[in-house]
C-alpha cells in the first residue's frame, strides 16, 4: 500500500538513524557510483552518496562549491556554533551526525533519486539539508521491510533567502571565491512521518526539476536521522521556546525554576534547549527536586547527568536530554529544576510568559544547583529559560499537547496559581483516570499566530514565537507520547487583519500535518473579543467565519471544543461573560480558563 505523507519544516530535532558504515555504492548492475547527478543508485550509507563539497575553510574557499557559483559554508563559523565535522547534534528529539569530511571534501549529496539504506526504526525521518538557487522541493519514497512504501514531499529552503523559522543553525558569513563575506546562511531540518509499526529499509531522495525547463534549484542533504519512539515516556511539563533573549549578560549564575507537573512517574529526564541560539550554551550542573515552597526543596536536589557527565554543552540550535533518573515525580505538583550556567551567557532561549516566580543567584557565584533551603535568592524573574521539557515514565502512557497562543499560555491568570486551561484539563483527567491519565503539555506562546512569524529566529526580535504551521515538529511532534493535539490558534491573525480564508487554510494545514503522523486533532473555537480595543466589524466577522468552519469542518478535525460558547455572554455573544473576563476583554481569568477546560469532552482525547 502506498500513502502520501507530507514533510514539515522544523527548527529542532532528535535521536539518529544508525546508518551503515561508508561503503562503495552499487547500481543494479553492480557498477561503482558516478559523480554529481548520478541518482537512482543504492548506497549503503548517506556518506557513500556524497557528491558535493559545500563546506570550505576560510583560507581555502575554492575547495568547495555549494551553489554552483563558487560559494560555500565557512567551516570555522560552523565549528564556532558547535557544528564541527563528525559532531552529533540533537534537534527535535532526533540525533543528527554531521559529515566527518574535512573542509573541501564531499560532505553532502545533491538529491537526484539516490536510494539510501536505513537501519533502525522510528516515528519520523529527519533530514539536515539546505537549498541553493531557490527553495528546492520534490517527492521521494520510503521503503519498508514488508515490501510496502510511502511517498513523501520534502522541501529545502534556500540557504540564504529561506525563512529563519525552519533553521537548525545559522552563520553570519559565506565563503566566496575570494574569501568570506558577510551574509546570513542557514542549514535546516525537515521531517517525514514514518509508520512506526514497520521497519524502514531505505529512503529514495527526491529528484528536483524545474517545471519550466530552466535550471532547477538543488537540494543538498548533509545528514539523516530516525526519531525514536520514546517507549514509556510522557511529557508531564513543557514550555515552547519563543525567543532567544539577552536580558543582560549572565556570568556564573545559578537559576532555580518552578515547573508544575501534569502526571507523576517513577523516572524523570529533562530536555535542555538551545533553539535559535547563535552559539554553544553550556550547563555546568542541573538538578531536580520536589518543591516545598518558594525556592526551597522538599529534599536535597538530585544531580542530573548527560551521557554520564554533569556538564553538557549544546551547539547552536541543539538540545540535550538528561539520562533517565529514578525519581518519584508527584502528579499536579511543583518541581524545582536548577541550572548552573558557568562563564558568560548572553543569549539564552526562553519562554517569555511564565506566570510563575523563578529564582536566581547573583552573577559571579559558585555552583548552587544542589543547595537546599540555603539557595541564595538574589533575584526573581518570570520566564523559563534553557529548560523546555520534563518527561516521566509511569502509569501514564500518552500525552495531550495544547497548541495555542496567550489564552493557552495562561495570560492574565493568577501568578503562581497554575490556572491555565491546560492545568485544569490535567486535573480533570487525573480525577477521571487517576495515575493512568494522559499527560498534558502546554505549548502555548503568547502572541503566536497561525500564518506569520512573530520571531525571526534572530535574538531579541520578538517573544511571540514562529508561526504555528512552522513549529509543529519541534513543539508538538517531538513531545514524548503525544497522541492528541488541541489546537486553539488564530485570534492573533484575525487581530492583524488576516483574511478568514487564510487562517482556515492554515488550520487545515496543521490538521493535515498532525494527521500524517497518526495523531488526533481537536480544534477549539476562537473566544470572544468585544471590548478589547482590538475588535473591528471586519475582524469580528472573520472570527465568526473561522468559528463556523471549525464547528462544521467536514472532517478536517477529529473533534471540536467550543471554547467560544463556553465563556461568551448569551446576551452579547461577541463578548465574554463578566465573571470570566480578566478585565482586558480578550483573555479569560482563572474562572474562565476553568470553564474552557470543563468544556472539553474527555472522551475525544
Amino acid at each position: 500500500m502506498k500513502r502520501i505523507m507530507s514533510a514539515t519544516a522544523l527548527a529542532v530535532a532528535a535521536l539518529v538513524a544508525v546508518l551503515a558504515p561508508p561503503a562503495a555504492a552499487t547500481t543494479a548492475a553492480g557498477a561503482p557510483p558516478g559523480g554529481h547527478g548520478a541518482g537512482h543508485r543504492t548506497y549503503p550509507s548517506l556518506s557513500g552518496a556524497f557528491d558535493n563539497a559545500g563546506i570550505s575553510a576560510a583560507a581555502d574557499p575554492s575547495s568547495a562549491d555549494l551553489d554552483g557559483l563558487g560559494n560555500s559554508l565557512v567551516a570555522e563559523d560552523l565549528a564556532a556554533a558547535g557544528w564541527s565535522p563528525g559532531t552529533a547534534v540533537t534537534v527535535g528529539d532526533t540525533r543528527l551526525t554531521l559529515p566527518a569530511a574535512a573542509p573541501g571534501q564531499p560532505d553532502n549529496v545533491v538529491a537526484d533519486g539516490q536510494r539510501i539504506v536505513l537501519h533502525g526504526t522510528g516515528s519520523a525521518l529527519t533530514f539536515l539539508l539546505t537549498g541553493t538557487a531557490a527553495d528546492a522541493a520534490g517527492t521521494g519514497t520510503i521503503s519498508y521491510a514488508d515490501g510496502s512504501s510511502q511517498s513523501y514531499r520534502l522541501s529545502a529552503p534556500d540557504w540564504y533567502s529561506g525563512p529563519s523559522d525552519a533553521l537548525a543553525v545559522r552563520t553570519a558569513r559565506r565563503n566566496t571565491p575570494s574569501g568570506p563575506t558577510a551574509l546570513d546562511v542557514k542549514l535546516y531540518t525537515a521531517s517525514v512521518p514514518l509508520d512506526a509499526r514497520k521497519r524502514p529499509t531505505a529512503v529514495t531522495l527526491p529528484t528536483i526539476a524545474a517545471s519550466d525547463g530552466s535550471a532547477a534549484p538543488e537540494m543538498h542533504v548533509f545528514a539523516l536521522g530516525l526519531r525514536p519512539v520514546p517507549a514509556g515516556w510522557t511529557a508531564t511539563w513543557s514550555a515552547a521556546v519563543d525567543d532567544s533573549l539577552a536580558p543582560y549578560v549572565w556570568t556564573d549564575r545559578t537559576l532555580r525554576m518552578v515547573e508544575h507537573t501534569s502526571v507523576g512517574g517513577n523516572r524523570v529526564r529533562i530536555r535542555l534547549d538551545n533553539a535559535f541560539g547563535p552559539g554553544p550554551l553550556t550547563v555546568g550542573h542541573a538538578t531536580i527536586a520536589v518543591r516545598a515552597s518558594g525556592a526551597v526543596p522538599v529534599a536535597t536536589p538530585v544531580t542530573l547527568t548527560f551521557g554520564g557527565k554533569q556538564q553538557v554543552t549544546m551547539p547552536a540550535g541543539g538540545q540535550a536530554y538528561s539520562d533517565p533518573l529514578p525519581f518519584s515525580v508527584p502528579a499536579d505538583s511543583d518541581l524545582l529544576v536548577s541550572l548552573y550556567l558557568p562563564g558568560t551567557v548572553q543569549f539564552a532561549p526562553m519562554h517569555s510568559l511564565g506566570q510563575q516566580d523563578m529564582y536566581s543567584t547573583n552573577d559571579g557565584g559558585t555552583d548552587d544547583a544542589a543547595d537546599g533551603a540555603d539557595f541564595p535568592v538574589n533575584n526573581l524573574f518570570g520566564f523559563w529559560t534553557v529548560l523546555s521539557g520534563i518527561e516521566v515514565t509511569g502509569p501514564s502512557h500518552s500525552t495531550v499537547v495544547a497548541l495555542g497562543d496567550s489564552i493557552t499560555d495562561g495570560y492574565a491568570s493568577t501568578v503562581n496559581g497554575n490556572q491555565r486551561w491546560p492545568n485544569y484539563l490535567a486535573q480533570r483527567l487525573l480525577a477521571k483516570d487517576g495515575p493512568k491519565a494522559p499527560a498534558v503539555a502546554d505549548e502555548g506562546i503568547s502572541g503566536n499566530k497561525v500564518l506569520t512569524d512573530a520571531f525571526t529566529g534572530l535574538p531579541n526580535t520578538g517573544t511571540a514565537g514562529i508561526k504555528a504551521t512552522a513549529r509543529l515538529d519541534r513543539d508538538v511532534l517531538s513531545q514524548a507520547g503525544v497522541r492528541t493535539v488541541i489546537v486553539l490558534e488564530g485570534i492573533n491573525d484575525v487581530d492583524n487583519n488576516a483574511p478568514a480564508a487564510d487562517v482556515i487554510a492554515g488550520l487545515q494545514q496543521i490538521a493535515a500535518t498532525l494527521h500524517s503522523y497518526g495523531l488526533r486533532v481537536v480544534a477549539g473555537t476562537l473566544t470572544p473579543t468585544e471590548g478589547c480595543g482590538c475588535t473591528t466589524p471586519p475582524r469580528a466577522d472573520a472570527r465568526h467565519r473561522i468559528n463556523d468552519f471549525i464547528r462544521d469542518n467536514g472532517g478536517t478535525f477529529d473533534a471540536v471544543v467550543d471554547f467560544d460558547a463556553a465563556i461568551r455572554n448569551p446576551a452579547d455573544p461577541d463578548a465574554m461573560l463578566p465573571q470570566y473576563d480578566s478585565g482586558d476583554h480578550l483573555h479569560p481569568n482563572g474562572a474562565g480558563y476553568q470553564a474552557m477546560a470543563d468544556a472539553i469532552d474527555l472522551s475525544t482525547l
